[in-house]
């Protein structure tokens, strides 16, 4: 099959990229990104911005179906958010439709939820984006309820964070800290359940919307580890695969929120509020409906998952260094967080 991967060269974009590859699929991606991996030889590269629809008739060309990874992400403005998150969004359900696309899979986020106060999240659950990501992922979905009811084949997938290889972001303070020889903190004592997902397994998820009976992938799915447990356990686990005898470090939860708050609003720390204001809360969602009706079936648990990219951030440690930005594929720069080194 021939897939369209928007968002190409990002981090799940080259994860799915491979992934295809290896099952014997033709990958085009479109990204305004440069595409600089080793595959790059092996796909169909177009460098652009999802916004211009003068590409989108080339980059729809010869599509079975749209894999829809394109984002920007919340360390953006909200200008920058609001127009590629929904209105980039937007412009490509229409293209799609006018093109005749058969299957568009939307790739949404746990993040629609807000946050939470019950426990597991279904996909029947009412949905409250804190921030402008948050908002916009939710005004993205209403978009998909809206093409998908004009006809267009549209699963929507709502991961949990996921990890593995290329993934940075908020992960490499973690993976920083571990590799150096620092303890690590978090808010609360770190006892709260806390789902993750590894991009394999996500993945995985993709590819079975992609193949599966129509009518039944043209739903939304959360989509997160079978397997998993508290925030503690899987950080001392990178902590114990570093080999340092370094501890995960509780801090007070009112206090710290009210320290990153202050951080943020000075424009001193990378950590937005969906993050420090779930951090110290349980945060899971049932995979029950994928799995039930699509066949899924992770294989990976939240601590083989963190392993596993821990492994790649120290066997590419020297060139992550050299790079700082606001995607998940770099380190976020820190700000008054680089002095936590000092702490800890």
């Amino acid at each position: 099959m021939h897939y369209l991967i928007t968002g190409g060269a990002g981090f799940m974009g080259i994860n799915l990229t491979r992934y295809l590859l290896e099952r014997g699929h033709q990958v085009r991606s479109y990204d305004i990104a440069p595409f600089d991996y080793p595959e790059a030889d092996q796909i169909s590269v177009l460098q652009g911005d999802i916004r211009d629809h003068a590409l989108h008739a080339q980059a729809f060309d010869g599509i079975d179906v749209v894999v829809h990874c394109a984002a920007a992400l919340p360390l953006c403005t909200r200008e920058e958010i609001m127009s590629t998150d929904v209105e980039g969004t937007r412009g490509l359900l229409e293209a799609a439709t006018r093109l005749g696309i058969d299957r568009f899979i939307h790739i949404s986020s746990t993040a629609v939820y807000g946050v939470p106060d019950h426990h597991p999240l279904t996909e029947e659950d009412r949905l409250i984006g804190v921030g402008p990501y948050g908002e916009a992922k939710v005004l993205a979905e209403a978009l998909c309820v809206e093409y998908r009811a004009r006809g267009l084949c549209l699963p929507v997938l709502r991961p949990k964070s996921f990890v593995g290889p290329e993934r940075l972001g908020v992960f490499e303070l973690l993976y920083d800290f571990a590799f150096t020889g620092h303890s690590f903190p978090v808010l609360g004592r770190g006892d709260n359940l806390y789902q993750l997902l590894d991009v394999e397994d996500l993945c995985q998820a993709v590819l079975l919307c992609a193949t599966g009976d129509r009518d039944t992938v043209n739903d939304v799915f959360n989509v997160g580890a079978a397997r998993y447990g508290t925030l503690r356990q899987g950080f001392q686990t990178v902590l114990d695969r570093a080999g340092h005898g370094k501890r995960v470090i509780g801090l007070p939860v009112a206090a710290a929120i009210w320290i990153l708050k202050v951080l943020e609003a000075l424009h001193l720390s990378p950590l937005y509020p969906w993050i420090y204001e779930t951090a110290a809360k349980e945060s899971f969602v049932s995979i029950d409906k994928i799995t039930n009706r699509l066949g899924y079936a992770p294989k990976y648990s939240n601590d083989e998952a963190l392993i596993q990219n821990y492994d790649w951030y120290v066997a590419n440690r020297d060139g992550i260094a050299k790079r700082a930005g606001v995607t998940h594929r770099v380190p976020w720069k820190r700000g008054a967080l680089a002095l936590a080194r000092y702490v800890f």
